[in-house]
């Protein structure tokens, strides 16, 4: 097992108290909509857990970050509540675009564009993924369609972009682009925005299946963007290898927050089973039933302790991109099988808005997809095991 501070341990035990009594009341509020809270829901959230010093819980106030073992638990707690991450402002997509400029930005990008972040002042979005109409990068990042080219001392992007998590509302862009300067051989580019941008052009908000992030995920049309040289994160054409940096522990902290979500909802279904009666006895005796929560009882440990593991991995400095791929594949297909056997559990009412569950079974069903499907990560997984194969018979 991981070494966990007392001051983690600490932060963790407020986060869940925190989430349990100031959050979860928030669950069934009007401004909770099918593209996720409202910006004015997420800011007075934000404003509750600034008020208990449980802003971005896992970093420091100087700055300094608690271990990937630590803020599994940290974040965990954060998400006994689909509000919890946003609360605590350690949700997807700003919790990574944070690690990120924490590691790659220079003083300028950390002051304007990090430093507003970490505050809980502004949300961000990254601009990766493209349209599959237009055969832009998913899962692919080779494919990238979108292109950047030196004007002066200022790069022209333009493109289209799709699936991007919270670009309605967000302050700060992460913008990824193929560079079309002579000798660049296509390398991918990174740029730091101001949103909203003229340039930068909502073509609608897609009707998902999930509802828990703010602003939704929008298609996106670049049109003549320009962003003054200055405002490129890091070095020109390293653009794939910052986003491993970034997407690596991004998916472990997915695992970290949606195995508190799956928590909340077997709690939920314990307390129905606990109470329901059928038959003659209550619904928990009927080994049909007891056995799902049991099986769900193991599921989620065997989570925890992958996490650990990864964490571990993280904790040394390797990129973990094998430890976060088997990671991510398995807490997310192992957590639908959790969430589901929870609404089972539950019958009629498990369909229902009357409880979270339905709505947590949404969330964890699109992990699935997000941060990579579980087909690209096996398959990545299987060219490596055929690499270590070839490597063994030389």
């Amino acid at each position: 097992m991981p070494k966990i501070s007392p001051e983690a341990v600490a932060i963790a035990e407020r986060v869940e108290a925190f989430v349990r009594e100031s959050v979860a009341p928030y669950e069934h509020d009007s401004r909770c909509g099918a593209h996720g809270p409202s910006d004015d829901l997420a800011i007075e959230l934000r404003d509750l857990a600034k008020q208990r010093g449980l802003l971005v819980p896992h970093i420091r106030e100087d700055g300094s970050h608690f271990s990937h073992a630590e803020t599994a638990l940290i974040l965990r707690k954060s998400g006994l509540s689909p509000l919890g991450p946003i609360a605590c402002h350690v949700m997807a997509p700003d919790e990574g675009n944070m690690y990120l400029l924490g590691k790659v930005g220079d003083v300028m990008i950390k002051e304007r564009f990090l430093a507003p972040m970490i505050a809980g002042e502004a949300r961000s979005a990254f601009f990766m993924t493209e349209p599959a109409e237009d055969g832009g990068a998913g899962s692919d990042p080779s494919l990238m369609q979108t292109t950047c080219k030196m004007d002066g001392n200022h790069w022209v992007i333009n493109g289209r972009k799709a699936f991007i998590t919270g670009a309605e509302g967000a302050k700060v862009g992460i913008v990824m682009a193929k560079s079309e300067e002579p000798g660049s051989e296509g390398g991918a580019c990174m740029f730091l925005v101001d949103l909203p941008d003229p340039a930068i052009r909502i073509e609608r908000v897609l009707d998902t299946i999930d509802s828990s992030m703010p602003g939704g995920h929008a298609v996106i049309a670049i049109e003549n963007l320009r962003v003054p040289a200055d405002q490129m994160l890091g070095e020109a054409g390293e653009g794939f290898k910052y986003a491993q940096i970034r997407l690596a522990p991004a998916r472990l902290t997915h695992c970290m927050r949606w195995l508190g979500v799956a928590e909340r909802a077997q709690e939920i279904a314990t307390d129905y089973a606990c109470r329901r009666q059928a038959f003659g006895k209550q619904l928990i005796d009927h080994e049909g039933v007891g056995f799902m929560l049991a099986q769900n009882k193991i599921d989620l440990k065997a989570c925890g302790l992958m996490i650990d593991w990864c964490a571990e991995v993280l904790d040394t400095g390797d990129l973990g991109t094998t430890e976060s791929s088997m990671a991510k594949t398995f807490v997310a297909e192992t957590l639908f099988q959790v969430a589901d056997r929870c609404v089972q559990t539950m019958g009629g009412t498990g369909v229902t808005g009357d409880t979270i569950v339905e709505q947590l079974f949404r969330e964890i069903r699109a992990f699935r997809i997000y941060d990579g499907p579980t087909e690209v990560h096996k398959w990545s997984l299987a060219k490596k095991i055929k690499r270590d194969w070839r490597e063994s018979q030389t």
